[in-house]
């Protein structure tokens, strides 16, 4: 990673605990490091909060301490600091053992392996986590679990993800 400056490293590292906080199902931490009137939007199927106890209940009900599988990876792609947001790219795998509320709210354990390209837009004000933007193509993650037939459709499985990760 080229060298950072103060305001760009102090940025990487409060998201970099937000993350860590989420993973370790800390909702008291996650919610530290966020301003006092947050937002949070996962594009794909709506899901988020708006405001301090919005964001809350989300991550409380949703997300922290309830999504990761034990199988779960997060593989960094890239990652772009700017004056003020993050862009965070990654894929995901997991095995679909347990309910994945954050992305797949309502539906039951498939038992199917996913993988999934995500970017992640992160914007700091004063120091802590104003947003979240949260992007996935949930098309090709409903192909992987079997619950849309990709038959006629411009859609690509898992081999999306994987040509983030091997453009070869």
């Amino acid at each position: 990673m080229k060298s950072l400056t103060p305001k760009q490293q102090a940025m990487f590292d409060i998201f970099q605990k937000h993350v860590k906080a989420e993973l370790d199902g800390d909702l008291e931490t996650t919610m530290a490091t966020m301003t006092d009137h947050p937002h949070l939007t996962n594009v794909p199927n709506g899901m988020g909060g708006v405001g301090r106890q919005g964001v809350r209940n989300f991550y409380a009900n949703h997300l922290v301490g309830k999504f990761f599988p034990p199988d779960v990876e997060m593989l960094s792609v890239s990652q772009t600091i700017g004056d003020d947001q993050i862009v965070d790219e990654l894929v995901i795998k997991f095995t679909h053992t347990q309910m994945v509320e954050w992305m797949l709210p309502g539906v039951a354990p498939t038992g199917k392996k996913v993988e999934a390209a995500l970017a992640v837009i992160v914007k700091v004000e004063n120091g802590k986590i104003a947003h979240e933007h949260i992007y996935w193509d949930q098309a090709s993650v409903l192909v992987q679990l079997g619950l849309l037939d990709p038959k006629g459709l411009p859609v690509t499985g898992a081999e999306g993800a994987r040509r983030i990760l091997n453009p070869k």
